[in-house]
């Protein structure tokens, strides 16, 4: 009598099971007469608006077979194969993009609010920069690079330089770091390195991660070397919402006469092309109206343009229409390491035809593509968007070259001045005797033999830095696409 008991619940769940299975289903397939499955049809409108938008924008599109216009003999053929995968993002993942290492940077998210905020500079944040190695079998330590002003990391009195091992008395392992660190609120204990060996101090400090809109220029000030007036302001990122607070920098160190100019990018992963343009204009102004760089779209849209609209040209005025505050320099030095990317790179490599770049730091990451956001809608452009869901794709659109049809690639851009910081003795950026304006400044002084050694420490590994979970890092983005090609979208779309 119990086994029957037990066999009639059992029974009971498995119905309960399936209809909560058949609940889930008929999300993604409604019951719909004349569907491919019995009185059943799939609900695949974001899979449609994934596979359009990459059919036409994706620059490496000819790479994926499953995206020619001839490839499925029919429209159910292709849903069959949409449907096919588990989710958008396995089907943008893994049906749409061409894996690492050609496409290291396209992605999907299901909140386009999340998109908007990073590329505007609005992030949930501590307030602290910082890189992470790994030491000894499993250990993990932290080392503070920067501070966003106004931040909780700011308030508790963190600096560049501090380190830590401990997060709410638990230390970092190569296992749970992520975890630690991605908590809205945290306590970490302060460590210090003595003979080799790291260990904790008494302070802890205790942080609150909240949202925050930081501005890309950290630093921006003239230094008196030698007798030569020169010009440092650390970027760190090209965030279009700035552009007006980079121009008025430059236009304080024009005010000043600076001889020289140190660009610090070593933590700048990109951002928006059109800053980068206005940077570069910004460093000269001699060139207004020559080419800074070119691009390579897909096939299909590449027959869109004219010549001149494949071009980005050096400009006088930055999107606000107010005037480029330009230094005339013939001659720039700019610091690159492992976390400068795409519109950095791009910066480096649009002004190498035409002034003297001394790249000072390590190898760059070598991002050469341009992105951009790209929306359920008519023409894949945030007006009219489809309220039925907020995901957003951002692929790799075209790559980038120079005047002198010049790329980086994969490699990066590889350094003159080989430096890099010395991640226990971290000094005050912007201060002379920071090692890599160290190295710049001893070149300008014409007394190389003053560049600080290289010294790897083989005590660490690094392993990653703050913001590399982010869906923004590392990524070179369009603010707008041309409107011929939103026109030609629209079309195809159709």
């Amino acid at each position: 009598m119990k086994i029957n008991k037990l066999v009639l619940l059992l029974f009971l769940f498995t119905g309960i099971l399936s209809s909560c299975s058949k609940d889930d289903d008929d999300e993604r397939f409604p019951v719909v007469e004349g569907g491919d499955k019995p009185g059943e049809t799939p609900n695949l409108e974001i899979e449609n608006y994934l596979y359009d938008a990459m059919s036409i924008y994706y620059v490496y599109e000819a790479d994926v077979p499953e995206l020619g216009e001839n490839y499925f003999d029919s429209e159910s053929d292709k849903d069959e194969w949409l449907a096919s995968f588990d989710s958008p993002e396995d089907l943008f993942r893994n049906g749409l993009k061409v894996p690492a290492p050609k496409d290291r940077f396209s992605f999907i998210v299901d909140d386009y609010t999340v998109l908007e905020n990073s590329q505007s500079g609005i992030s949930t944040t501590t307030g602290m920069d910082y890189g992470l190695v790994r030491f000894g079998d499993n250990g993990v330590l932290a080392y503070v690079r920067y501070v966003i002003p106004g931040s909780s990391a700011d308030e508790a009195g963190v600096t560049r330089g501090v380190l830590f091992t401990d997060i709410d008395g638990e230390s970092m392992t190569l296992d749970n770091y992520q975890s630690l660190l991605g908590r809205d609120g945290y306590e970490i204990t302060v460590a210090e390195i003595n003979d080799n060996t790291i260990s904790n101090t008494d302070e802890t400090i205790a942080l609150t991660r909240e949202q925050l809109t930081e501005n890309p220029v950290l630093v921006a000030k003239t230094l008196d070397v030698d007798g030569i007036n020169v010009g440092y302001i650390m970027y760190n990122s090209f965030t279009a919402d700035f552009d007006d607070e980079l121009n008025a920098a430059f236009g304080e160190l024009k005010a000043e006469g600076v001889d020289e100019l140190v660009l610090d990018l070593r933590y700048n992963g990109g951002g928006s092309v059109e800053s980068a343009v206005d940077l570069s204009s910004m460093i000269t102004g001699q060139f207004n109206g020559e080419i800074f760089s070119k691009q390579s779209w897909n096939d299909l849209l590449q027959s869109q343009f004219s010549e001149e609209e494949l071009v980005d040209r050096f400009n006088d005025k930055i999107r606000t229409e107010e005037m480029i505050n330009s230094l005339g320099l013939s001659k720039v030095y700019i610091i690159g390491t492992g976390s400068t990317a795409s519109a950095s790179e791009l910066v480096m490599n649009g002004l190498a035809p035409y002034i003297e770049v001394v790249h000072v730091g390590t190898s760059t990451v070598g991002k050469f593509q341009a992105a951009a956001p790209l929306y359920d809608s008519p023409n894949f452009t945030r007006q009219n968007r489809n309220p039925n869901h907020k995901y957003v794709i951002q692929p790799l659109i075209y790559e980038s070259k120079n005047a002198d049809e010049d790329a980086y690639y994969e490699e990066g851009l590889i350094p003159d001045i080989e430096a890099e910081e010395d991640i226990v003795n971290l000094i005050e950026l912007g201060t002379p005797e920071e090692t890599l304006l160290a190295a710049a400044l001893a070149d300008i002084t014409g007394n190389r033999m003053a560049i600080p050694a290289i010294s790897y420490d083989s005590r660490f590994t690094k392993i990653g830095e703050s913001g590399d979970n982010d869906i923004d890092y590392q990524r070179m983005y369009v603010d707008e696409i041309p409107e011929q090609i939103k026109q030609k979208a629209a079309e195809l779309k159709k």
